[in-house]
């Protein structure tokens, strides 16, 4: 059976993107998020928007494709899904939706997805005619990108649930309310007085004494102190633990979680930017830069470090001063160039 026959006997409900797919994806989407995936939580989309400007930020050569929309759409596509995928035409055209056709592991054929304001269009096209970019891959399907809260989804589903119990306590819990004591009164419904705390902020809220008898008596002067009702979230541990339900988030995204410290200074700041770029953002860009030479045919280059000065300006300026006045050393002592470079290859300094 051929590639274009398989795609003719798959059912093609599956990749359309009209109001059911529409309908499934929103269905889908708050499913995962209820699930513990946290793509909505501040956290996360701040991690995201890291690298969505950061690729919107680096620099391509080689190609005029790689616009900053398009790097901008790649780097958020790969921290949400894993993976992005783009049809090449006269501009790189994004795809919403794909089933992928694999030989030997490797992708042969695409049917995509491409959404437009009217209802999406679906097409299919060859391995060479798409643009795809995955990460975090499982050897057990190499073709497929896995995001970075599925990879950390018990991270993810502690964030979630830690947040969305404090959400509800803020939302239901009566803050700053108190009970206070008063003396008998005609019998009353205890049901619909505690419904009635429900939601009480601030108030001050009456209940019948229990330590006066039917008969009458005087009233007790510990009967009436008022008793909060604000739950005590110290002993449960939320802050901390949504402290480092956080700090895990930023983490598998490789952000350092002391850039968003309340303390952090320049220089934290700067090795956090540092960190980012270095350990994960550039890698990602050359798998880009590998993918988009093979597919489009050109040697292209795509530098995520320089635009975002992602190093130590004080360092590099010692650094080269040190250089300088080494190579005046090396002058004075009349050494040949050729053992001044086999120094600097010493030191991976060749270039």
């Amino acid at each position: 059976m051929g590639i274009w026959d398989w795609f003719r006997r798959t059912e093609k409900r599956s990749a359309i993107s009209g109001f059911t797919a529409e309908v499934m994806q929103m269905r889908e989407a708050y499913v995962s998020g209820r699930s513990g995936l946290a793509e909505l939580t501040a956290t996360a989309q701040s991690c995201i928007s890291l690298w969505e400007n950061g690729f919107a930020l680096a620099s391509v050569e080689g190609t005029d494709m790689l616009d900053r929309r398009t790097m901008s759409l790649i780097g958020r596509s790969l921290a949400v899904r894993g993976e992005a995928v783009f049809l090449i035409r006269s501009s790189l055209v994004p795809c919403s939706d794909w089933d992928v056709r694999t030989r030997n592991a490797v992708p042969v054929a695409y049917r995509i997805s491409v959404p437009e304001a009217g209802g999406g269009t679906t097409q299919t096209a060859l391995a060479g005619e798409i643009l795809h970019i995955r990460i975090g891959a499982d050897p057990a399907a190499p073709w497929y990108g896995v995001p970075p809260l599925r990879r950390s989804n018990l991270t993810a589903s502690m964030l979630n649930a830690v947040e969305s119990a404090l959400g509800e306590v803020f939302e239901y819990a009566p803050l700053g309310s108190q009970v206070v004591p008063m003396p008998e009164q005609p019998d009353q419904d205890n049901a619909a007085l505690g419904r009635s705390f429900r939601g009480q902020r601030g108030r001050v809220l009456l209940r019948e004494s229990v330590a006066v008898t039917a008969a009458g008596g005087p009233v007790p002067s510990t009967d009436w102190r008022p008793s909060s009702l604000s739950p005590d979230l110290e002993h449960a541990m939320a802050v901390e633990t949504l402290a480092a339900a956080r700090d895990a988030i930023c983490g598998a995204f490789g952000v350092l979680p002391a850039l968003f410290s309340n303390s952090a200074q320049g220089p934290l700041v700067r090795e956090s930017q540092r960190h980012l770029a270095q350990w994960t953002l550039q890698p990602i860009c050359e798998l880009l830069a590998e993918e988009a030479a093979e597919k489009l045919g050109d040697a292209v280059k795509i530098d995520a470090m320089t635009p975002a000065q992602a190093f130590d300006a004080g360092g590099s300026a010692r650094a080269f001063a040190t250089l300088v006045g080494g190579l005046a050393q090396a002058k004075e002592a009349g050494l040949d160039p050729g053992a001044i470079a086999g120094a600097l290859a010493k030191l991976d300094w060749a270039e």
